[in-house]
């Protein structure tokens, strides 16, 4: 029964922006995602059973097609190869990224130049699970809703479930 399971431990990520490929900032988010990504290799290593969700924003496109146009991100940051294996190391850590597979959809878009009526946006939201947990995801879902109206945030709630 699920109320058997182990507490999930669920780190709320906002991924350092990088802002520039030039700027420090970058190098610092390259190496802020190695330190992540070498702990929770050391934790599932010491722990094989732990449920572990990595959620939130993690400021990286990691495909293509996460982005609405990639000629506008030409030089960015988001899309840089670097970036995005940082991202793909997580998987090679032995994390998954559970709501690919699930649902498609941007989780941003800027507040300027009419980004959202457009849909001109962006998927960086996302939940990295470990082996334990991502066994227990049974659905996700990115609220494209919540980003309508006034105060509304730039980022939508990406949720999945759990059995």
């Amino acid at each position: 029964a699920a109320s058997d399971a182990a507490p999930v431990r669920l780190w709320s990520l906002y991924v350092p922006n990088g802002r520039e490929l030039t700027h420090p900032h970058y190098t610092y988010k390259l190496d802020w995602l190695r330190v992540l990504r070498d702990d929770v290799a050391a934790w599932l290593e010491a722990e094989p059973d732990l449920p572990l969700a990595l959620v939130g924003d993690w400021n990286v496109a990691p495909r293509d097609e996460d982005v609405w146009d990639m000629s506008v991100f030409e030089g960015a940051t988001h899309v840089s190869a670097p970036e995005r294996q940082a991202f793909a190391a997580f998987a090679e850590a032995g994390m998954r990224e559970v709501t690919r597979e699930r649902v498609t959809n941007y989780t941003y878009w800027d507040y300027q130049k009419l980004r959202f009526p457009r849909n001109e946006g962006m998927r960086i939201d996302f939940v990295y699970a470990s082996p334990a947990l991502a066994g227990r995801v049974t659905g996700a879902a990115i609220d494209r809703d919540e980003r309508k109206g006034k105060g509304a945030s730039d980022h939508v709630p990406v949720m999945v479930e759990l059995d």
